[in-house]
Protein backbone atom coordinates (compact mmCIF):
# COMPACT_ATOMS: atom_id res chain seq x y z
CA UNK A 1 0.00 0.00 0.00
CA UNK A 2 1.27 3.58 -0.67
CA UNK A 3 1.97 5.65 2.16
CA UNK A 4 1.20 8.80 2.64
CA UNK A 5 2.83 11.12 5.13
CA UNK A 6 1.44 14.39 6.87
CA UNK A 7 -2.24 13.56 5.85
CA UNK A 8 -3.65 15.01 8.93
CA UNK A 9 -4.59 17.53 10.27
CA UNK A 10 -2.21 20.06 9.58
CA UNK A 11 -1.37 23.80 9.56
CA UNK A 12 -2.83 25.35 6.67
CA UNK A 13 -2.86 28.69 4.71
CA UNK A 14 -6.11 29.17 2.59
CA UNK A 15 -6.62 32.44 0.63
CA UNK A 16 -10.26 32.18 1.73
CA UNK A 17 -11.50 34.35 4.95
CA UNK A 18 -12.91 33.44 7.88
CA UNK A 19 -16.06 30.78 7.29
CA UNK A 20 -19.30 28.70 8.34
CA UNK A 21 -20.84 26.72 6.25
CA UNK A 22 -23.25 23.79 7.41
CA UNK A 23 -23.23 20.55 5.31
CA UNK A 24 -26.14 17.75 5.65
CA UNK A 25 -25.43 14.15 6.29
CA UNK A 26 -27.50 10.95 5.35
CA UNK A 27 -26.70 7.61 7.26
CA UNK A 28 -28.43 4.13 7.99
CA UNK A 29 -28.19 4.68 11.22
CA UNK A 30 -31.75 6.68 10.21
CA UNK A 31 -30.57 10.02 10.91
CA UNK A 32 -29.64 13.25 8.57
CA UNK A 33 -26.84 15.15 10.84
CA UNK A 34 -26.39 18.96 10.16
CA UNK A 35 -22.86 20.01 10.53
CA UNK A 36 -21.13 23.48 10.74
CA UNK A 37 -17.54 23.70 9.34
CA UNK A 38 -15.56 26.63 10.81
CA UNK A 39 -12.24 27.86 8.57
CA UNK A 40 -10.72 30.45 10.60
CA UNK A 41 -8.39 32.74 8.40
CA UNK A 42 -5.40 33.02 9.70
CA UNK A 43 -5.35 30.10 11.91
CA UNK A 44 -6.38 27.36 9.15
CA UNK A 45 -4.82 24.40 11.51
CA UNK A 46 -7.56 25.60 13.78
CA UNK A 47 -10.76 23.92 11.03
CA UNK A 48 -13.38 22.52 12.99
CA UNK A 49 -16.98 20.65 12.08
CA UNK A 50 -19.32 20.38 14.72
CA UNK A 51 -22.35 18.36 14.55
CA UNK A 52 -24.97 21.11 15.53
CA UNK A 53 -28.75 19.48 14.87
CA UNK A 54 -29.91 15.66 14.14
CA UNK A 55 -33.48 14.50 11.98
CA UNK A 56 -35.06 11.03 12.57
CA UNK A 57 -37.41 12.20 9.84
CA UNK A 58 -36.00 10.64 6.80
CA UNK A 59 -37.19 6.83 8.65
CA UNK A 60 -34.86 3.87 8.87
CA UNK A 61 -32.33 3.86 5.84
CA UNK A 62 -31.68 7.47 4.80
CA UNK A 63 -29.93 7.02 1.43
CA UNK A 64 -30.32 10.43 -0.80
CA UNK A 65 -30.17 13.97 -0.53
CA UNK A 66 -31.26 16.63 -2.63
CA UNK A 67 -31.18 19.90 -1.51
CA UNK A 68 -33.45 23.02 -3.40
CA UNK A 69 -31.66 26.01 -2.16
CA UNK A 70 -33.62 28.14 -3.14
CA UNK A 71 -36.81 27.27 -1.85
CA UNK A 72 -34.92 26.34 1.27
CA UNK A 73 -36.48 22.66 0.83
CA UNK A 74 -34.20 19.21 1.39
CA UNK A 75 -35.46 15.97 0.10
CA UNK A 76 -34.93 12.90 1.80
CA UNK A 77 -34.76 8.93 0.45
CA UNK A 78 -35.24 6.66 2.42
CA UNK A 79 -34.44 3.06 1.01
CA UNK A 80 -36.23 1.25 2.79
CA UNK A 81 -34.77 -2.33 2.36
CA UNK A 82 -37.53 -4.77 3.52
CA UNK A 83 -40.34 -2.08 4.01
CA UNK A 84 -41.46 0.44 1.53
CA UNK A 85 -39.41 3.42 0.93
CA UNK A 86 -40.02 6.31 1.35
CA UNK A 87 -39.70 10.40 0.65
CA UNK A 88 -39.65 13.02 3.42
CA UNK A 89 -39.71 17.02 2.67
CA UNK A 90 -37.86 19.23 4.84
CA UNK A 91 -37.48 22.87 5.20
CA UNK A 92 -34.09 24.38 6.06
CA UNK A 93 -33.54 26.54 8.57
CA UNK A 94 -30.46 28.92 8.81
CA UNK A 95 -29.38 27.91 12.54
CA UNK A 96 -29.24 24.33 10.87
CA UNK A 97 -32.04 22.77 11.99
CA UNK A 98 -34.74 20.90 9.77
CA UNK A 99 -38.33 21.06 9.52
CA UNK A 100 -39.85 17.85 8.27
CA UNK A 101 -43.09 19.07 5.96
CA UNK A 102 -44.45 16.00 4.61
CA UNK A 103 -43.54 11.95 4.35
CA UNK A 104 -44.79 9.67 1.62
CA UNK A 105 -44.28 5.80 1.11
CA UNK A 106 -42.55 5.19 -2.17
CA UNK A 107 -41.94 1.45 -4.19
CA UNK A 108 -38.57 0.27 -2.55
CA UNK A 109 -34.94 0.81 -2.95
CA UNK A 110 -34.98 4.99 -4.08
CA UNK A 111 -31.40 5.46 -3.69
CA UNK A 112 -30.90 9.06 -5.84
CA UNK A 113 -33.63 11.99 -6.13
CA UNK A 114 -33.42 14.99 -8.64
CA UNK A 115 -35.66 18.15 -8.97
CA UNK A 116 -37.23 18.66 -12.69
CA UNK A 117 -39.51 20.14 -14.63
CA UNK A 118 -41.38 23.25 -14.94
CA UNK A 119 -40.72 25.65 -11.74
CA UNK A 120 -38.93 22.86 -10.05
CA UNK A 121 -42.16 21.31 -9.02
CA UNK A 122 -40.78 17.52 -10.07
CA UNK A 123 -39.08 15.25 -7.68
CA UNK A 124 -37.61 11.82 -9.88
CA UNK A 125 -36.05 9.10 -8.13
CA UNK A 126 -34.21 5.93 -8.80
CA UNK A 127 -34.98 2.51 -7.02
CA UNK A 128 -32.40 0.62 -6.74
CA UNK A 129 -33.59 -2.73 -5.21
CA UNK A 130 -37.12 -2.12 -6.37
CA UNK A 131 -35.88 -2.01 -9.90
CA UNK A 132 -38.02 1.36 -11.51
CA UNK A 133 -38.19 4.82 -12.09
CA UNK A 134 -40.91 7.31 -10.40
CA UNK A 135 -41.68 10.54 -9.91
CA UNK A 136 -43.85 13.23 -7.36
CA UNK A 137 -45.16 16.39 -7.32
CA UNK A 138 -43.45 18.81 -5.25
CA UNK A 139 -45.44 22.23 -6.12
CA UNK A 140 -46.47 21.75 -2.25
CA UNK A 141 -43.54 20.11 -0.36
CA UNK A 142 -45.73 19.72 2.42
CA UNK A 143 -48.35 17.45 0.35
CA UNK A 144 -46.19 15.49 -1.74
CA UNK A 145 -47.85 13.63 -4.27
CA UNK A 146 -47.21 10.79 -6.74
CA UNK A 147 -46.92 11.42 -10.47
CA UNK A 148 -45.61 8.46 -12.72
CA UNK A 149 -43.88 5.38 -12.28
CA UNK A 150 -42.21 2.44 -14.03
CA UNK A 151 -41.04 -0.92 -13.03
CA UNK A 152 -38.73 -3.17 -14.93
CA UNK A 153 -37.82 -6.59 -14.83
CA UNK A 154 -35.25 -8.78 -16.95
CA UNK A 155 -35.46 -11.80 -19.13
CA UNK A 156 -32.34 -13.57 -17.74
CA UNK A 157 -29.55 -12.05 -15.20
CA UNK A 158 -26.63 -10.21 -16.62
CA UNK A 159 -23.48 -11.42 -17.15
CA UNK A 160 -22.66 -10.28 -13.78
CA UNK A 161 -25.49 -12.91 -12.37
CA UNK A 162 -24.91 -12.00 -8.28
CA UNK A 163 -25.29 -8.12 -8.77
CA UNK A 164 -27.29 -8.23 -12.42
CA UNK A 165 -29.87 -10.58 -11.30
CA UNK A 166 -32.60 -7.75 -11.72
CA UNK A 167 -32.16 -3.95 -13.08
CA UNK A 168 -31.10 -1.74 -10.68
CA UNK A 169 -31.37 2.30 -11.05
CA UNK A 170 -29.13 3.82 -8.92
CA UNK A 171 -29.63 7.49 -10.48
CA UNK A 172 -31.68 10.15 -11.63
CA UNK A 173 -29.84 13.23 -13.20
CA UNK A 174 -31.08 16.00 -15.25
CA UNK A 175 -29.24 16.72 -18.93
CA UNK A 176 -27.68 20.45 -19.22
CA UNK A 177 -31.07 21.50 -21.11
CA UNK A 178 -33.39 20.09 -18.35
CA UNK A 179 -35.71 18.39 -20.43
CA UNK A 180 -34.17 14.88 -19.95
CA UNK A 181 -34.26 12.53 -17.01
CA UNK A 182 -31.11 9.99 -17.14
CA UNK A 183 -31.45 6.76 -14.56
CA UNK A 184 -27.69 4.74 -15.10
CA UNK A 185 -29.37 1.28 -14.56
CA UNK A 186 -26.29 -0.68 -13.11
CA UNK A 187 -28.36 -4.25 -13.49
CA UNK A 188 -29.93 -3.76 -16.77
CA UNK A 189 -26.54 -1.75 -18.47
CA UNK A 190 -28.62 0.70 -19.98
CA UNK A 191 -29.12 4.25 -19.08
CA UNK A 192 -32.74 4.87 -19.32
CA UNK A 193 -33.62 8.31 -20.76
CA UNK A 194 -37.24 10.11 -19.84
CA UNK A 195 -38.21 13.11 -21.86
CA UNK A 196 -39.79 15.74 -19.90
CA UNK A 197 -43.34 17.22 -21.54
CA UNK A 198 -42.92 21.00 -21.97
CA UNK A 199 -44.16 23.00 -19.84
CA UNK A 200 -45.07 20.79 -17.29
CA UNK A 201 -43.40 17.32 -14.78
CA UNK A 202 -44.80 14.37 -16.63
CA UNK A 203 -42.81 12.00 -19.02
CA UNK A 204 -41.97 9.95 -21.71
CA UNK A 205 -39.60 6.89 -22.00
CA UNK A 206 -37.52 7.18 -25.24
CA UNK A 207 -34.37 5.29 -26.42
CA UNK A 208 -32.31 4.27 -24.01
CA UNK A 209 -28.52 4.12 -24.21
CA UNK A 210 -27.00 0.56 -24.15
CA UNK A 211 -23.54 0.09 -22.04
CA UNK A 212 -21.16 -2.62 -22.24
CA UNK A 213 -22.51 -5.95 -21.14
CA UNK A 214 -21.50 -6.53 -17.36
CA UNK A 215 -19.97 -3.07 -17.03
CA UNK A 216 -23.06 -2.08 -14.24
CA UNK A 217 -23.20 1.71 -14.84
CA UNK A 218 -23.87 3.69 -11.98
CA UNK A 219 -23.76 7.55 -12.57
CA UNK A 220 -22.80 10.15 -14.74
CA UNK A 221 -21.83 14.06 -14.87
CA UNK A 222 -22.74 16.15 -18.12
CA UNK A 223 -20.29 18.95 -19.42
CA UNK A 224 -21.83 20.93 -21.92
CA UNK A 225 -19.20 23.32 -23.58
CA UNK A 226 -19.72 25.64 -26.46
CA UNK A 227 -19.42 23.05 -29.81
CA UNK A 228 -21.12 20.03 -28.19
CA UNK A 229 -22.56 18.16 -24.87
CA UNK A 230 -20.39 15.46 -23.44
CA UNK A 231 -21.77 12.48 -20.90
CA UNK A 232 -19.20 10.56 -18.48
CA UNK A 233 -21.01 7.75 -16.93
CA UNK A 234 -18.98 5.56 -14.72
CA UNK A 235 -19.54 2.19 -14.08
CA UNK A 236 -19.64 0.07 -10.55
CA UNK A 237 -18.42 -3.02 -12.17
CA UNK A 238 -16.41 -2.81 -14.77
CA UNK A 239 -14.68 0.07 -12.60
CA UNK A 240 -14.52 2.53 -16.14
CA UNK A 241 -15.38 5.92 -17.21
CA UNK A 242 -16.85 6.09 -20.30
CA UNK A 243 -17.28 9.15 -22.32
CA UNK A 244 -19.83 10.34 -25.04
CA UNK A 245 -21.14 12.62 -27.22
CA UNK A 246 -24.68 13.48 -26.80
CA UNK A 247 -26.83 14.29 -29.93
CA UNK A 248 -30.71 15.94 -29.54
CA UNK A 249 -32.42 14.65 -32.35
CA UNK A 250 -35.06 16.56 -34.14
CA UNK A 251 -37.47 13.29 -32.97
CA UNK A 252 -37.30 14.41 -29.27
CA UNK A 253 -34.62 11.27 -28.24
CA UNK A 254 -30.79 11.65 -27.57
CA UNK A 255 -28.35 9.86 -29.15
CA UNK A 256 -24.97 8.66 -27.84
CA UNK A 257 -21.50 8.28 -29.74
CA UNK A 258 -18.68 6.47 -27.67
CA UNK A 259 -15.57 8.82 -27.56
CA UNK A 260 -13.75 7.01 -24.86
CA UNK A 261 -13.85 4.15 -22.46
CA UNK A 262 -11.19 4.67 -19.55
CA UNK A 263 -9.61 2.93 -16.04
CA UNK A 264 -11.24 4.76 -12.83
CA UNK A 265 -7.51 5.41 -11.98
CA UNK A 266 -6.58 6.96 -15.88
CA UNK A 267 -5.92 5.48 -18.80
CA UNK A 268 -4.28 1.77 -18.75
CA UNK A 269 -4.21 1.64 -15.02
CA UNK A 270 -5.38 -1.26 -13.62
CA UNK A 271 -7.51 -0.76 -10.78
CA UNK A 272 -6.50 -3.06 -7.20
CA UNK A 273 -9.17 -6.58 -6.70
CA UNK A 274 -12.15 -5.95 -4.90
CA UNK A 275 -12.80 -2.74 -6.34
CA UNK A 276 -16.05 -0.68 -6.62
CA UNK A 277 -16.40 2.51 -8.11
CA UNK A 278 -18.61 5.26 -6.90
CA UNK A 279 -19.63 8.94 -7.21
CA UNK A 280 -18.50 10.82 -10.01
CA UNK A 281 -18.67 14.35 -10.52
CA UNK A 282 -17.89 17.70 -12.67
CA UNK A 283 -16.05 20.87 -10.47
CA UNK A 284 -17.92 23.88 -10.28
CA UNK A 285 -15.65 25.62 -12.92
CA UNK A 286 -16.02 22.64 -15.12
CA UNK A 287 -12.62 21.99 -15.89
CA UNK A 288 -12.04 18.53 -13.38
CA UNK A 289 -13.87 15.27 -13.24
CA UNK A 290 -13.66 13.60 -9.91
CA UNK A 291 -14.24 9.98 -8.88
CA UNK A 292 -14.17 7.94 -5.84
CA UNK A 293 -13.01 4.42 -5.64
CA UNK A 294 -14.08 1.55 -2.64
CA UNK A 295 -12.72 -1.28 -1.43
CA UNK A 296 -9.20 -1.01 -2.96
CA UNK A 297 -6.93 -0.15 0.32
CA UNK A 298 -4.76 1.51 -1.53
CA UNK A 299 -3.72 4.35 0.85
CA UNK A 300 -2.69 4.27 4.84
CA UNK A 301 -2.97 7.77 6.47
CA UNK A 302 -2.37 9.18 10.05
CA UNK A 303 -5.32 8.78 12.25
CA UNK A 304 -7.66 11.77 12.54
CA UNK A 305 -7.20 11.54 16.57
CA UNK A 306 -3.68 12.88 17.22
CA UNK A 307 -3.87 10.73 20.12
CA UNK A 308 -4.36 7.45 18.55
CA UNK A 309 -1.22 5.91 16.69
CA UNK A 310 -3.15 3.31 14.67
CA UNK A 311 -3.35 4.20 10.79
CA UNK A 312 -6.20 4.84 8.92
CA UNK A 313 -6.47 2.22 6.01
CA UNK A 314 -8.16 4.94 2.78
CA UNK A 315 -9.81 4.00 -0.18
CA UNK A 316 -9.13 6.78 -3.22
CA UNK A 317 -10.41 9.74 -5.02
CA UNK A 318 -9.03 10.33 -8.73
CA UNK A 319 -9.13 13.59 -10.49
CA UNK A 320 -9.29 14.12 -14.31
CA UNK A 321 -8.47 17.14 -16.50
CA UNK A 322 -10.96 17.76 -18.99
CA UNK A 323 -9.91 18.34 -22.72
CA UNK A 324 -12.86 20.59 -24.28
CA UNK A 325 -12.36 20.11 -27.34
CA UNK A 326 -12.01 15.76 -27.59
CA UNK A 327 -13.61 15.31 -24.38
CA UNK A 328 -10.32 13.44 -23.30
CA UNK A 329 -9.26 12.97 -19.56
CA UNK A 330 -6.37 13.36 -18.18
CA UNK A 331 -5.00 11.68 -14.74
CA UNK A 332 -4.11 14.16 -12.61
CA UNK A 333 -4.05 12.59 -8.89
CA UNK A 334 -5.21 9.79 -6.93
CA UNK A 335 -5.39 11.21 -3.20
CA UNK A 336 -6.56 9.05 -0.13
CA UNK A 337 -10.32 9.68 0.03
CA UNK A 338 -9.93 9.92 4.32
CA UNK A 339 -10.86 5.80 5.25
CA UNK A 340 -13.12 3.51 3.61
CA UNK A 341 -15.97 3.46 1.23
CA UNK A 342 -16.25 6.81 -0.46
CA UNK A 343 -19.95 6.17 -1.25
CA UNK A 344 -20.54 10.14 -2.35
CA UNK A 345 -19.06 12.90 -2.07
CA UNK A 346 -19.63 16.87 -2.75
CA UNK A 347 -17.37 19.84 -3.98
CA UNK A 348 -18.43 23.42 -2.64
CA UNK A 349 -19.51 25.86 -5.38
CA UNK A 350 -16.28 27.79 -4.58
CA UNK A 351 -14.67 24.28 -5.64
CA UNK A 352 -12.21 24.72 -2.78
CA UNK A 353 -13.31 21.42 -0.51
CA UNK A 354 -14.49 18.53 -0.73
CA UNK A 355 -16.69 16.54 1.60
CA UNK A 356 -16.46 13.15 1.54
CA UNK A 357 -18.90 10.26 2.97
CA UNK A 358 -17.41 7.37 4.13
CA UNK A 359 -19.81 4.84 4.29
CA UNK A 360 -17.44 1.87 6.22
CA UNK A 361 -15.86 3.99 8.79
CA UNK A 362 -18.94 6.05 9.80
CA UNK A 363 -17.03 9.40 8.99
CA UNK A 364 -17.62 12.53 6.97
CA UNK A 365 -14.01 14.41 5.99
CA UNK A 366 -13.07 18.01 4.72
CA UNK A 367 -10.28 18.30 2.01
CA UNK A 368 -8.63 21.02 0.85
CA UNK A 369 -8.70 21.25 -3.12
CA UNK A 370 -6.45 24.07 -5.26
CA UNK A 371 -9.19 25.22 -7.95
CA UNK A 372 -6.49 25.94 -10.08
CA UNK A 373 -4.75 23.02 -10.61
CA UNK A 374 -7.21 20.18 -9.25
CA UNK A 375 -5.05 19.02 -6.75
CA UNK A 376 -6.59 17.70 -3.80
CA UNK A 377 -3.76 19.22 -1.09
CA UNK A 378 -4.92 18.09 2.55
CA UNK A 379 -7.56 17.19 5.68
CA UNK A 380 -8.89 20.27 6.98
CA UNK A 381 -11.38 18.77 9.71
CA UNK A 382 -12.89 15.20 10.29
CA UNK A 383 -16.29 14.17 12.57
CA UNK A 384 -17.88 10.68 12.78
CA UNK A 385 -21.59 10.06 11.97
CA UNK A 386 -23.19 7.30 13.67
CA UNK A 387 -24.25 4.31 11.29
CA UNK A 388 -22.74 3.70 7.64
CA UNK A 389 -22.79 7.55 5.68
CA UNK A 390 -24.68 7.63 2.73
CA UNK A 391 -24.45 11.73 1.48
CA UNK A 392 -22.92 14.18 2.46
CA UNK A 393 -23.61 18.00 0.59
CA UNK A 394 -22.58 21.81 1.28
CA UNK A 395 -25.67 24.04 1.83
CA UNK A 396 -25.85 26.08 -0.99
Amino acid sequence: MLKILGAGLLSLQLVTPSSATLLYVSSYAGTITTLNLTVPSGDTSSASIDTISTSTGCASSPSWLTLDYPKSLLYCTNEGFTTPGSISSFKTNNDGSLVQLDQLDVILGPVSAVVFGEGGHGLALAHYSGSSFSTFSTADPSALAPLQNQTYTLSQPGPNATRQDAPHPHQALLDPTGQYILVPDLGADLVRVFRVDKGGITWTAVDPLVAAPGSGPRHAAFLRTENHTLMYLISELANTITGYEVLYNSNSTLGFTKLFVTSTHGEGKSVPDGTSAAEITLTPDEKFLVVSSRGENSFTIPNFDSSNSTEIVSDALISFSVDYTSGNLTHVQSYPSGGRFPRQFSVNKAGNLVAVGLQSDSRVVIIERDVKTGVLKRFLASTTVAGEVTAVIFNE
